[in-house]
């Protein structure tokens, strides 16, 4: 020191010595003042640097001292001063003996805590500049700037907070040769701090963090990580952005980052999908740089890969930049210890781990290529878990996953796992997960690569257990997505299985009860034609009806309501149209077996309600060909005759409204011919006549329409005595209590009428009509002139049979009617000349 920068000291120093004496004094006002005109008479006056230090050195103890004085503005002058001291001085390292063990003890213990939140904050702000201008000389105070640090770190001033956390990283960088022996001592305070409401100060803890692990010794990663995971998903992108520049620094530059590689790459990793475009930027391209570095660090080992990993594999993903061969190696070698976390973490509870962790998975296969083959059961494990949740983001992620299985893993590999378990789904939690994944892994899989197991894929789907077992929705549609996904892949391929996958599909279509599901199956259908350059369905159905009816025909024996099949064979006879007309040989003997009698009385409902609609379009469906009639009549006798006696219970009475419709259908359809119909008149009409008693009033309708439907084909060929019986079974529906009905039997007795030729004997036969006259001139008399118009319609049809019977039953009963008027009205027919 020069002596005049020493006598420019003393002379300070004498200046200033009364104001240091007045620092002891008890009023307060007296101390402020005091400090004031220290202040003045030192810093705010031009003094060099040497006088600065000198006077700086003899100051500090007395400024230190003011640190804990009970005035809240002497404290705060007091700090003011020393930070412009430190600011100023060419040598600050020298104030450090004195003042950092002050610091540490003012403002690291709980018992002496400073209460003003400014002061404290300056106080680490001071601790910041100390750091820059003393750098590597405050190593012997690590102890006490750790302990300062500890407890600011835990301010509750998050301003403090914050400024702490750059002191810890610049402390950290200034002496890391030392830092790391305490360096564990903030990671505790720091994880407390990491989850703060402020945004920035978690950004600042996380930044601190980061240094705080680089500098010290590593132990407490562990720690550490679960902290940084749940920083991932913060609302705020800076704290995320900071997370994953912590991240990418630790595997750049930490010196044990290869014993953290398999803890810190899917930190990383998960950022590349983060919704910011500039978090997954930042991402790639540190992710790019550890690549890089490692490709550098191990050239030797992996030298001899070199040439054949930088060739992308066939069929690689279209529009996916393949990643460098460092960071797929990264992967490929860490890949053992990732996919258990990921299969633990992809069924975390909470929402938001478990779709970052899907779409990790992703971005792992991506890396692993074919090397996801060794780890592909515990890969298949972890996509069923997560595809059995609601969560439908999750399932998505772990979709495309699959499909990235589909391309570089083997087809022979993936079936020999995936189809088991589609075959037994009782290993996963939901039956159709297995069959979800089937479809993601045929969908990333080639076509000529898959051609050679398509026979093994669809004997595998239309195994009874596999598409019968099951009528959820949801695992109906995973079932029509394995074929629609096998038809986009391989398109005119799948002609070797077209039978299977159309077997799949009416099963599909048999067994939904959502009508938006049996659309998407007949798409698929009418795919499958195009595939095969068929022109329609039918045309579909025409190639492979032979083998449906068998493969239907096989388990005939044991239908019941619950079976499939009975479903299934609806759907095949309503979509071929007229090819089933082509295949009466054996559709027919198929009917007869499952419509007996004594078969499921349910099942043959519903199959008989089926035929009905068949037999009402019978040109267009099974008399396409015109082969029918050879079939009708032993059908009438063999099958519906039977189901018609009567048996107990409303399920059988249902049967036979049923089997009605049927014949009924049948008449009209006109697939049978008026010949055949004859002769089996006396068989048919007994029990039609016998269905007019039932108590089910459809039943008894359709007996009344099939009665009309007979007379009308046959009628005029029917003998006197057959004809005999049927009138006065519909004269009872006259006191039908359904309106609809007795109108039937009226049209079905204006028939009769029609159906009397000059064979019908008169004279023999006129009891029969006076009783018909009879019944019907009650009815003239009915309440309801509907009734009264249509039955005096059908009496005046009954003059033209026999005039003189039915004007003497006119006139007999003419003055007991409560009207006259259509008795009238009829016996004026009588004289009117016939209509032609």
């Amino acid at each position: 020191m020069a002596a005049g920068d020493e006598h420019a000291a003393s002379e300070v120093l004498r200046g200033v010595a009364r104001h240091l004496n007045c620092l002891n004094e008890d009023n307060k006002a007296t101390r402020r003042r005091a400090l004031e005109l220290i202040r003045r008479d030192t810093l705010d006056r031009a003094l060099s640097s040497g006088v600065q230090q000198e006077v700086f050195s003899a100051l500090l103890q007395p400024l230190l001292r003011c640190l804990s004085d009970p005035m809240e503005k002497c404290r705060e002058t007091s700090i003011a001063m020393i930070t412009e001291f430190l600011r100023s001085v060419p040598r600050p390292e020298e104030a450090l003996p004195y003042l950092m063990p002050c610091l540490a003890q003012r403002f690291g213990e709980k018992e002496v805590l400073e209460p003003a939140e400014e002061l404290r904050l300056s106080a680490v702000e001071m601790l910041v500049l100390l750091v820059e201008v003393c750098g590597k000389n405050l190593a012997p105070f690590l102890s006490e700037m750790i302990r300062v640090l500890q407890r600011s770190i835990l301010d509750p001033f998050p301003d403090v907070k914050r400024e702490s956390c750059r002191c810890a990283v610049e402390f950290a960088k200034s002496v890391p040769e030392h830092f790391h022996l305490q360096a564990e001592s903030l990671v505790n305070p720091l994880m407390l701090t990491v989850s703060h409401q402020h945004s920035r100060v978690r950004v600042s803890v996380i930044e601190a963090t980061g240094a705080v692990i680089q500098h010290g010794s590593g132990k407490n990663m562990d720690d550490v990580l679960s902290h940084l995971a749940q920083r991932l998903f913060d609302d705020s992108p800076q704290v995320r952005k900071a997370v994953t520049a912590v991240v990418g620094d630790w595997l750049l530059h930490m010196r044990d980052r290869y014993s953290y590689f398999h803890r810190l790459i899917p930190l990383l990793l998960s950022s590349i999908n983060d919704e910011i475009p500039e978090i997954r930027l930042l991402a790639a391209d540190l992710w790019r740089q550890v690549g890089s570095q490692w490709e550098k660090e191990n050239e030797d080992d992996i030298k001899d890969k070199m040439d054949f990993l930088l060739t992308p594999p066939p069929h690689y993903p279209p529009g996916v930049e393949r990643p460098g061969l460092g960071c797929r190696e990264l992967v490929v070698r860490n890949l053992g210890r990732l996919v258990p976390a990921v299969s633990h973490d992809v069924t975390d509870w909470l929402v938001p781990t478990r779709i970052r962790t899907s779409q990790l998975l992703s971005v792992l296969l991506l890396h692993a290529e074919d090397h996801s083959t060794q780890h592909l059961q515990p890969l298949l494990a972890t996509i069923y878990r997560a595809c059995s949740e609601s969560e439908r983001d999750v399932v998505r992620n772990c979709l495309a996953a699959a499909k990235l299985l589909g391309t570089f893993v083997p087809p022979a590999v993936f079936l020999k796992l995936l189809l088991e378990h589609v075959t037994t789904p009782s290993s996963c939690s939901q039956p159709w997960t297995p069959l979800m994944v089937l479809a993601a892994v045929l969908g990333g899989c080639s076509g000529p690569l898959l051609k050679p197991h398509l026979q093994q894929i669809a004997s595998t789907l239309v195994q009874p257990d596999v598409c019968q077992e099951y009528q959820q929705v949801v695992y109906l549609e995973r079932l029509s997505s394995c074929v629609e996904m096998l038809l986009h892949q391989c398109e005119s391929d799948c002609g070797s299985i077209s039978l299977q996958l159309l077997q799949v599909l009416v099963t599909v279509q048999s067994l939904s009860t959502d009508s938006q599901l049996s659309e998407k199956a007949l798409e698929t259908v009418q795919l499958l034609c195009k595939v095969q350059g068929l022109d329609s369905v039918i045309e579909l159905y025409r190639q492979h009806m032979d083998q449906l009816l068998d493969w239907l025909s096989s388990s005939v024996s044991t239908w019941s309501s619950f079976s499939p099949q009975r479903l299934q064979l609806q759907v095949v006879v309503v979509q071929s149209g007229p090819v089933i007309g082509e295949f009466l040989s054996q559709l027919m003997p198929l009917l007869c077996s499952c419509l007996q009698p004594n078969r499921d009385p349910e099942m043959r409902m519903s199959i008989f309600t089926m035929f009905a609609k068949l037999l009402l379009d019978a040109n267009n469906t099974l008399d396409s060909r015109g082969r029918f009639c050879d079939e009708s009549e032993q059908f009438l006798c063999d099958v519906l005759l039977p189901n018609l006696v009567w048996r107990a219970g409303r399920t059988a009475a249902a049967v036979r409204t049923a089997v009605l419709s049927c014949v009924l259908a049948l008449l009209h359809g006109q697939a049978i011919t008026p010949g055949q119909l004859l002769s089996l008149e006396e068989k048919l009409s007994p029990r039609v006549l016998s269905a007019l008693d039932e108590d089910s009033q459809m039943s008894r309708l359709f007996a009344c329409r099939s009665l009309s439907a007979i007379l009308r084909l046959i009628g005029t060929s029917l003998h006197q005595e057959a004809l005999n019986k049927i009138y006065p079974e519909l004269l009872k529906r006259l006191d039908d209590s359904s309106e609809e009905v007795r109108g039937e039997a009226l049209q079905a007795l204006d028939l009769w009428l029609s159906s009397l030729t000059k064979d019908y004997d008169l004279e023999l036969c006129s009891p029969h009509l006076q009783l018909l006259f009879q019944q019907l001139l009650l009815h003239l008399d009915d309440p309801d002139s509907s009734v009264q118009d249509r039955v005096l319609d059908v009496l005046k049809k009954g003059s033209s049979v026999h005039p003189v019977l039915l004007r003497r039953e006119v006139e007999a009963v003419r003055d007991k009617h409560r009207s006259p008027v259509y008795c009238d009205l009829l016996l004026q027919s009588f004289s009117s000349p016939p209509t032609s």
